[in-house]
């Protein structure tokens, strides 16, 4: 009785056709397959299409008699252009280091647990982002008006030792007290947040190891904190090298300011102005190459292998250019 019924539950519906089952396929069917990859049509098309616009783009740059090419290299290597680059360098340099100094300082400050020190140090972070770079440089640069003298005594008492301070502030320290004063405030907070980034068990760790407390900050926390500040730091770098443009606005002979000075004089402005782009790309891209080193060195201790640098890669390939080309020799 039962075996008629699952018999009857197997069966189809009258007016049904059974479909065939399929064939399972052998394995050496399968290993007989064509395989045929995926053609991606639009991205051969659109990279046809940048192609073609940077094709176009670099055609215009050789025929085009307006970008005056002769004028560019002329200027490229001239003296007054060699000086104002670096004077542009020495900005850099002068306002890289001191604001990062007084933003750690400032870091440090926010995260300690006097709330004396956290209120100047947001304080002065929140005034120096918000009033803009070509205020501060301006207001520095007319300090005398406001200070005739600058002095050294006792607080709210005499003064002791003082001094002209038209005589002191000139144009050139201006610029660097504005321009790093104004990078503090941002390297501070980019200092903070690679700080805060490290989890606390790290110190909790090695203060139970009984490591001091300066050693762990030197060997601890800002070693992985260095991850996540690199890549920021190197974007304020970058941003102040091309930032030290504004001082212009104070006469000093930086790099744009040379190019104006000069392009005012003949009236080539594009090629000159194309001498200082190609001065800010060049010292943009060496920037950046150090960055990359940078970050690698501090990557070692989380990466067990890290990639091949871009020059071992070359090496790699030039080595497996050499070796197939001695095996075709020896072939042949």
């Amino acid at each position: 009785m039962d075996t008629a019924t699952g018999a009857a539950q197997a069966a189809p519906p009258p007016g049904h056709a059974v479909p065939p089952r399929r064939a399972v396929p052998e394995r050496d069917d399968l290993a007989g397959l064509k395989v045929v990859p995926a053609r991606h049509y639009w991205r051969w098309v659109a990279g046809a299409a940048a192609l073609v616009v940077v094709a176009q783009f670099t055609h215009g740059l050789i025929t085009n008699p307006g970008w005056d090419w002769d004028t560019f290299f002329l200027y490229l290597s001239a003296d007054t252009v060699l000086n104002a680059v670096w004077v542009t360098l020495q900005l850099t340099v002068y306002g890289t280091a001191l604001g990062f100094a007084l933003g750690v300082v400032l870091a440090f400050m926010r995260l300690s647990r006097s709330v004396i020190l956290q209120t100047v140090a947001w304080t002065y972070i929140w005034a120096f982002r918000s009033i803009p770079l070509i205020v501060q440089l301006l207001f520095w640069f007319n300090l005398a008006y406001l200070y005739k003298e600058l002095g050294i005594g006792i607080p709210f008492g005499p003064v002791l030792w003082s001094f002209d301070t038209l005589n002191l502030v000139s144009a050139l320290s201006a610029a660097v007290i504005g321009l790093a004063l104004h990078q503090a405030a941002y390297a501070a907070e980019i200092v903070r947040g690679g700080i805060i980034s490290v989890d606390a068990g790290q110190l909790e760790a090695a203060a139970a190891l009984g490591i001091p407390r300066l050693r762990q900050l030197r060997r601890v926390l800002l070693p992985q904190a260095m991850r996540g500040i690199l890549p920021n730091a190197a974007n304020e770098v970058i941003s102040l090298f091309k930032g030290t443009s504004i001082v212009s606005v104070m006469a000093i002979g930086e790099l744009f300011y040379q190019v104006q000075v000069i392009y005012g004089r003949n009236g080539r402005v594009v090629p000159l102005l194309m001498v200082a782009t190609a001065w800010y790309i060049l010292l943009t891209t060496l920037l950046t190459i150090a960055q990359y080193y940078v970050e690698r060195h501090f990557a070692r201790g989380a990466e067990r292998t890290p990639p091949p640098t871009p020059l071992q890669r070359a090496r790699s390939f030039t080595r497996r250019i050499r070796a197939a080309a001695a095996t075709g020799g020896i072939q042949k």
